[in-house]
């Protein structure tokens, strides 16, 4: 009897440990089942943010559409733009009608860059606002580097008053062609007499070498130091040694000779755009341009406009 009570318990045991089971089975299914799903989801969104987004996809990864009318055009990439000038910065171009009496070949990069630069730099609503200060100076230095470029295969120094007359005139239809002010020679008070040497006795290539330290002119301005110039000059005191030899003022000032010369202003400016006009002809346009904006940014520092 004993043992078959012992039986009929095991048996009962076993059959509720077997519902049991049958009861957690699917519970335990369905638990692993959300998880395995969860981690495929993981391990898909994070191999998804691996990715490299395709052509295809959207969103952020989207490329960036610009455009072309709104993007700045400047003429010189290479050159960081003036703060004061406006973006885009888009002059108006249009073909300048010239006189066709200088004889100067206006497309020649070395003046045609220059002529570029002061376009920029005198900028036709802004010219009257930065005048002094960047229009000016510029226009100056283009002023010098065509007086040179004009006499570069022959021996003057100068041009003729009937020629400097219609060149001026090129270079100004052309400056505002390119976006520049037309009053640009008002403005800067410069005229197309300061391309003619003016009072100057000396106006040719071996007068001037004859008179003058060449090498050592165009040593002291070869490389102008735009921190040093301004506190210790070097260029400008041998631009004006150079300019006072040639005018002649070097021998009345040692020999105390001054009588009758109470205003030699305007006599020794000219000459001194005659030594510019040297200094463009034995330096690139970039050299001389260089070294002129930084000896007018020296007088302009201290109040006056070095010519």
């Amino acid at each position: 009897m004993g043992g078959y009570q012992d039986a009929n318990y095991y048996r009962g045991s076993w059959c509720c440990r077997l519902i049991l089971f049958v009861i957690w089975l699917p519970t335990f299914l369905h638990v692993t089942a959300q998880e395995s799903h969860a981690d495929h989801r993981r391990t898909t969104s994070l191999v998804e943010l691996a990715k490299e987004p395709t052509s295809g996809d959207s969103g952020l990864f989207d490329p960036i559409e610009i455009s072309p009318s709104v993007i700045p055009k400047v003429p010189f990439p290479t050159e960081s733009v003036p703060p004061m000038y406006p973006i885009p910065y888009v002059p108006t171009r249009y073909e300048p009608v010239l006189t066709g009496k200088c004889p100067v070949n206006f497309s020649r990069p070395e003046i045609s860059n220059i002529l570029d630069k002061a376009a920029f730099d005198c900028f036709g609503p802004l010219a009257s606002l930065v005048g002094n200060v960047v229009c000016c100076p510029q226009f100056s230095s283009l002023i010098h580097i065509f007086q040179g470029f004009f006499g570069m295969k022959s021996n003057n120094l100068v041009l003729s008053n009937a020629v400097a007359d219609h060149c001026f005139s090129d270079i100004v239809s052309i400056l505002a062609s390119r976006g520049a002010n037309n009053t640009i020679p008002t403005l800067c008070s410069i005229k197309s007499s300061n391309l003619t040497g003016g009072s100057c006795p000396v106006k040719n290539d071996s007068t001037f070498e004859r008179t003058v330290n060449t090498s050592k002119l165009v040593e002291a301005c070869r490389t102008v130091d735009p921190l040093k110039e301004c506190c210790r000059p070097v260029c400008r005191p041998a631009i004006m040694d150079a300019a006072l030899q040639i005018s002649g003022r070097q021998m009345m000032i040692n020999n105390d000779n001054m009588a009758g010369e109470m205003n030699h202003t305007d006599y020794l400016n000219d000459c001194k755009g005659v030594v510019y006009s040297y200094l463009s002809k034995q330096l690139s346009s970039e050299v001389a341009n260089k070294a002129f904006r930084i000896l007018s940014a020296c007088k302009v520092n201290k109040g006056t406009l070095f010519n």
